[in-house]
Parts: C-alpha cells; sequence; structure tokens
C-alpha cells in the first residue's frame, strides 16, 4: 500500500483516505468513550462551537482537554474517561489537534481516527476497504510528535502485511515528550494513567470513522470484520 505521512498544515484536499493520528490522547481517550457506552462523538472546531451544540442538545456531554472548564462535563483523560458510564450518551469533543485533523479530512472517501489503543482494527478496516493509498495525518506538534509517528510507521507495517513486534512503536511513543509530560503532570486534566493507557495496543477490536450527518462531522465505532488468521490462532 502506498502510505504518506503529513501534519494538518499539508492536508490539502486530495486525501481520499487518511487515518487521523492522535494517540496522547484524543483518540484513546474516543475509543475510550465508545468502550464505556457513547452513541456517537460529535467533534467540535473549537469551544464555543462545542458549547453551542451542547446548548442545543442539553442531554449530551461536552469534552474538551486541558483542565475543566465551565459548560464541559468531561475533560480529554482515557484515565478519567473510563471511569465514567457513558451508555448511549453523545459526546462533544473538542481538542486541540486530534478534532482539528479529524474535521480537515471529514469530506474523505475514507476517514479515520487512530491510536494504538484500535491499531489492529484501524489496519483491518484499511485493508477491507480494498484502498492502494492512504494518507496518515499525524497532528501532534505540527505533525512531528513521535508517539503519532511511531503509530503511523506501526499502522504502516501492519498494512504492509507483516505481523511487527509492538515493542519498538511503544518504546518511541513512551519515551516521547508527550507521555513524559503526562507522567510528570504538565498535561492539565491528565491522570495518572494516561500515558499507559495511551500505549494499550489492540486493546479494542473497533476502527473509529468519522464523516459528515447532516453536516456535521461525526465519530463512530467501526467494526471490521475478523482476521480469519488470527481467529485460527485463538482456536488452536
Amino acid at each position: 500500500m502506498d502510505a504518506r505521512v503529513v501534519g494538518i498544515p499539508e492536508v490539502d484536499g486530495t486525501e481520499q483516505v487518511a487515518v487521523v493520528i492522535d494517540v496522547m490522547r484524543a483518540f484513546t481517550t474516543a475509543a475510550w468513550a465508545f468502550h464505556r457506552g457513547a452513541d456517537k462523538i460529535v467533534l467540535a472546531a473549537d469551544q464555543d462551537e462545542a458549547l453551542r451544540i451542547k446548548a442545543s442538545h442539553p442531554g449530551w456531554l461536552a469534552l474538551k482537554d486541558g483542565a475543566p472548564a465551565s459548560g464541559f462535563d468531561l475533560v480529554n483523560s482515557p484515565g478519567r474517561i473510563r471511569e465514567t458510564d457513558l451508555a448511549g450518551r453523545t459526546v462533544i469533543q473538542k481538542t486541540t489537534a486530534g478534532t482539528v485533523g479529524a474535521l480537515a479530512v471529514v469530506e474523505a472517501e475514507l476517514a479515520l481516527c487512530a491510536s494504538f489503543v484500535v491499531a489492529g482494527a484501524t489496519a483491518r478496516a484499511l485493508a477491507q476497504a480494498g484502498t492502494d493509498r492512504v494518507t496518515f495525518v499525524a497532528t501532534g506538534e505540527g505533525g512531528r510528535a513521535a508517539e503519532d509517528l511511531a503509530c503511523a510507521a506501526y499502522l504502516d507495517r501492519l498494512l504492509a502485511g507483516d505481523v511487527p513486534d509492538a515493542g519498538p512503536f511503544l518504546h518511541r511513543a513512551r519515551t516521547s515528550p508527550a507521555a513524559d509530560d503526562l507522567r510528570g503532570g504538565r498535561r492539565r486534566g491528565a491522570h495518572p494513567a494516561d500515558a499507559e493507557l495511551c500505549l494499550d495496543v489492540d486493546r479494542f477490536d473497533f476502527a473509529m470513522r468519522v464523516g459528515l450527518e447532516d453536516g456535521t462531522a461525526v465519530l463512530r465505532p467501526l467494526r471490521p470484520r475478523p482476521d480469519p488468521a488470527s481467529a485460527a490462532d485463538r482456536a488452536r
């Protein structure tokens, strides 16, 4: 498969198939939200839009990165989301990088949002879509975030049909500045477990697809067919 990696500024609207990566923490948090029962995640461009959407839908929950803020119910932390019952709820997510990247490619033919926790399912979804070209959008640090680039490299290996050892890719992410900030308590709203939760590779069996629904960007879980080889291995 032909793959390229770009930062958000390099997205030019020609992307037919895109994978937007935010390991620490937007799309790890989103995956945990689905695991905790969220029905869908509406992506907002900024805090004002998130609050406007919530005002029109009082039952929805607004989530942002950084410290807790008035009008927001949740923070962008997988460690905190895993302790929250979201059964049947709609979450409005706004983050500094991840949601911005997703909105940049929302009109692509196929746009997935990814992190290590959904890497295997993301690769299966891409393979089953039959695409031969994919753009990885690394969202952190203007496209230079080590953890996002590591995840993109891991996905690239999976798409090539390899069965790579995740260890070196996770090591690159674990030793990234973002991981160090999380462990050091320098990210507001963080949970002590956030860094390791972001490195829990293939924790979930679903990918996450973003698309427009009535003009609004909506993220939903996408469950690809199980890989036959993996199913056979589990049966032995």
